[in-house]
């Protein structure tokens, strides 16, 4: 039901945006919005509290964002108040932000490594991620992961290539038995 909500609400806010040619607007604001839904614990706490009205959530978000965002967004979320859709914001916003950054051909790779990556492996990983995918930029989200001992581990939507020596060892285990 969850994934059904934000798609549905985040791919109305993508058309709207397309049809404006306002894409970089709305991947700012939305990016402005997530983060203080993220940054204000208080603000999550308030517009969740089942005894205050939905009109005084409705008004509590018309007094933060009116004229900060479009009213685009700002009826977006007025509408997933009305809907009772309140926890779906931030999945709803996550997926206006995937569907911007694939239509300008921005990849989001999420690379795992057994040890921390200097600036330089970064650029040749996301170079080699630039030569390979169809992606003209690519955002490379890394993380450390000791147990892969080495190698890497890429994701980039619903690929993966794991490179890994903990998978590499797990597959010759499996051969051996």
């Amino acid at each position: 039901m969850a994934k059904q909500v934000s798609k549905t609400y985040g791919s109305a806010l993508f058309e709207v945006a397309m049809e404006n040619h306002t894409l970089d607007t709305t991947l700012e604001e939305v990016l402005f919005v997530k983060q203080t839904f993220l940054e204000n614990e208080e603000l999550g706490k308030l517009l969740l509290h089942p005894n205050i009205e939905k009109e005084e959530k409705i008004k509590v978000i018309e007094s933060i964002y009116k004229g900060k965002v479009s009213d685009e967004i700002t009826g977006l979320m007025t509408m997933l108040v009305t809907k009772g859709h309140l926890r779906e914001f931030v999945p709803v916003f996550d997926y206006v932000i995937r569907a911007i950054k694939e239509e300008k051909g921005i990849g989001v790779a999420y690379i795992s490594s057994a040890v921390e990556l200097n600036k330089e492996q970064k650029g040749k990983i996301e170079q080699k991620l630039l030569e390979t995918t169809k992606y003209q930029k690519i955002e490379g989200v890394y993380q450390v992961d000791q147990a892969l001992i080495g190698g890497l581990v890429i994701r980039i939507q619903d690929t993966i290539v794991d490179s890994s020596l903990k998978t590499q060892i797990a597959n010759l285990s499996k051969t051996l038995l």
